[in-house]
């Protein structure tokens, strides 16, 4: 398995998807519900029977409403391509059965709409815009950018614009992130070693970071709560983060993974927080205080300062805490090709490796109250 998300529109329950793939079975969406209270995971089962799974996304807007990227093959060669679809009502929160029970039959997708790529190429990924309605998502098809309009409850979808990739070689996109902030109206992307900015408005290239990662760029994500900032990682084994309004140099630069790091995501609510999974196996969660949102001041407790530092004269300033690696992960035994914020919970995540294991983790209770209080 590679593909893992969130529920997005869920706030309440904490749910993430997997999606499987499998080159003898049909593939499958695991729809997996974490219990907090009683540490209890449960899972239903819905048929995905039109390919292999390479990425998952959900509606912001529709609990119900999915999209995934899939191969398919077609003469000689295999394509990837997307459709939207809609989970059974029963499996909406609030409509349980009984998670788990091997008798109970496993459910279908409903198909609403394919995002016909034909002309464009393989799909990468599909992102839904953050705040919206759940009308407006990109693909990311080969070397082109498409906006795409979801009408009649998502049953149709109509290519509202698109942007192609100028340049020299076969240009191909490996991943796209709206911005959470500007309405809207901004999406970045990388392909090979570099990362662009679009204005959906007018499907033009607002910035560019050439040789962002010494070699392919592989995931990037926005700040929720700071503009202008966004994380990339890529095969160099290295994550950066970047202020969009001077890319001349990353404003940090993370080197603690040994392999590709496949994955990098801030934390919703507190953007200190930050995962990164690679195929090293391990999953990192770093503390990113210096360039979070959150004042310095408020992360230093009187109490954790020593006698010594208590004896300095009050008008000193304190150091501004440092950043740091909260913590390595080392459950999985495979390449981690997914991390994943839940969205109804700040302090859970999941990680998924390659060989289907899904691993439900907390950020560390000491930190939590630090943050907190």
């Amino acid at each position: 398995a590679r593909a893992l998300t969130p529920q997005t529109a869920e706030t309440d329950a904490i749910r993430f998807l997997v999606g499987t793939q499998s080159l003898k079975y049909d593939n499958q969406i695991h729809i997996v519900d974490f219990d907090d209270e009683n540490n209890i995971i449960s899972k239903n089962v819905l048929l995905h029977q039109v390919g292999e799974i390479w990425h998952i996304s959900t509606s912001p807007a529709d609990k119900g409403v999915l999209a995934t990227c899939y191969n398919k093959p077609s003469d000689s060669k295999v394509l990837t391509c997307a459709a939207v679809w809609r989970m059974p009502k029963e499996l909406e929160p609030g409509g349980h059965e009984s998670p788990d029970d091997s008798t109970s039959p496993a459910h279908t997708l409903e198909l609403l709409c394919h995002l016909d790529n034909t002309a464009h190429g393989s799909m990468a990924c599909v992102a839904w815009e953050p705040a919206g309605d759940g009308k407006k998502v990109i693909s990311l098809a080969d070397s082109h950018i498409l906006l795409w309009d979801l009408q009649e409850s998502s049953s149709q979808a109509v290519l509202a614009s698109s942007a192609s990739l100028e340049g020299k070689g076969q240009l191909k996109f490996t991943s796209g992130r709206w911005s959470p902030h500007h309405t809207g109206t901004q999406v970045a992307t990388a392909n090979d070693t570099t990362i662009r900015g679009w204005d959906t408005r007018s499907m033009s290239q607002i910035y560019c970071i050439e040789n962002a990662h010494g070699q392919l760029v592989r995931d990037l994500d926005f700040n929720p709560n700071k503009q202008y900032y966004l994380a990339s990682c890529g095969d160099d084994c290295k994550v950066k983060f970047w202020d969009t309004r001077n890319v001349a140099e990353p404003v940090k630069t993370l080197e603690q993974h040994s392999h590709w790091v496949w994955n990098v995501r801030y934390n919703h609510s507190h953007d200190q927080l930050v995962l990164t999974g690679s195929s090293d196996s391990r999953v990192i969660l770093s503390n990113m205080v210096s360039i979070s949102s959150e004042p310095f001041g408020h992360l230093v407790d009187d109490d954790d300062l020593s006698d010594q530092e208590e004896r300095r004269p009050e008008g000193k300033s304190q150091e501004p805490p440092q950043d740091s690696v909260i913590a390595t992960y080392e459950e999985h035994e495979d390449s981690v090709y997914a991390v994943d914020w839940s969205s109804a919970d700040p302090w859970l995540f999941a990680s998924l490796s390659y060989d289907g294991r899904l691993v439900i983790n907390r950020v560390p209770r000491a930190l939590k109250y630090h943050i907190l209080l």
